[in-house]
């Protein structure tokens, strides 16, 4: 394959990047249905990843780029639970009849 479909491939993977850093600043504003939707968006990314990612090698540079990028997004991810955890906890916490409260 082509080093332009390599390129493609990290397009997709920086595109992954700012949505996590987007769903990140959701997470911090308590925004979780825009967390969720971006969360939807995600894994639409990820599904196109997977489709064109088999099929293009990286570089050594752009495997370099690759890295950065998914640190980069396990950093987010990780601070989303963080942010996410006291909520989780309330919700199990709380009877399953009464939850919807925690929802609004």
């Amino acid at each position: 394959m082509s080093n332009a479909a390599a390129i493609d491939v990290l397009d997709y993977y920086r595109a992954l990047e700012q949505t996590s850093e987007r769903m990140l600043q959701a997470a911090e504003a308590d925004d979780w249905e825009r967390v969720a939707e971006l969360e939807g968006a995600c894994a639409v990314l990820i599904e196109r990843l997977r489709e064109v990612g088999e099929r293009a090698p990286l570089s050594p540079a752009q495997r370099a780029e690759k890295h950065r990028i998914m640190l980069a997004i396990l950093r987010h991810d990780a601070r989303i639970r963080e942010l996410a955890e006291p909520w989780l906890d309330a919700w199990e916490a709380t009877p399953p009849g009464s939850r919807s409260t925690l929802l609004h």
